[in-house]
């Protein structure tokens, strides 16, 4: 088995090899450049440091959501590719969930937060019971201090990890029982989304390219800006 994983969900480019239980080879860029123009080169160079080529590759996993927009089409495009020129399937895990796995160890929660603009986030809750994470907060959207003053409630210590926790790291130190993850333990890495993943994999429990669509929770700002402006929502178009 060799899974071929990809993170687009925030400005950080990821791609990355795992088999089994190991992971062969990984790239991570956090600049400011564009999905569009560094993803297929990423894939291409993990192949390489792996020693592969693409037809070694028996699967694909994908973070689905929520993030980026553009990010998440760009990265769910490509995998989709991918599936089809090459006859393998696709798994596609939570944005949320894959950071998680940054901290798999009982005893604490770890919060998964990603910028939704305005000062809130996206924001799901993490258990790790020893094979994988279960939630104990569905996915949703809150302000950002909000999330932290209510996790700082928790029967349990709360690691934060994604991006708006590092903007707002000043946030989280206000707070007891919460702590911002390392650095290098916080963004969003594409071999966290292959760990999410690998359970379905041996499971053959493999989605259907052709429904897949990105988890945006909220509407873009172009679609809330049209509806002000023209008074009506674009599905209703």
């Amino acid at each position: 088995m060799a899974i071929l994983a990809i993170d687009t969900s925030t400005i950080v480019s990821g791609a990355a090899i795992v088999q089994k239980d190991k992971l062969v080879a990984e790239i991570i860029m956090q600049l400011k450049l564009p999905q569009s123009e560094v993803l297929l080169g990423h894939v291409q160079d993990v192949l390489k440091i792996a020693h592969m080529d693409k037809s070694d590759l028996t699967g694909v996993a994908i973070s689905i959501g929520p993030g980026s927009f553009t990010g998440l089409r760009i990265g769910l495009a490509t995998a989709k590719m991918l599936s089809y020129a090459l006859s393998i399937p696709v798994v596609a895990v939570s944005s949320l969930e894959a950071m998680a796995y940054h901290y798999p160890v009982p005893g604490v929660y770890v919060a998964s937060v990603l910028d939704a603009q305005k000062s809130n986030a996206y924001f799901a809750l993490y258990e790790w019971n020893g094979k994988g994470f279960d939630e104990k907060k569905q996915t949703c959207v809150m302000d950002f201090e909000e999330v932290v003053k209510y996790c700082s409630t928790l029967d349990k210590p709360v690691v934060f990890v994604g991006d708006i926790a590092q903007k707002k790291a000043d946030i989280i130190a206000q707070y007891e029982n919460v702590s911002l993850g390392l650095p290098h333990l916080c963004m969003p890495r594409a071999s966290n989304v292959a760990m999410a993943a690998k359970t379905r994999f041996e499971n053959e429990d493999y989605d259907n390219i052709m429904d897949l669509e990105p988890v945006y929770i909220r509407r873009s700002e172009a679609e809330v800006l049209w509806e002000k402006r023209h008074g009506e929502k674009l599905t209703d178009l």
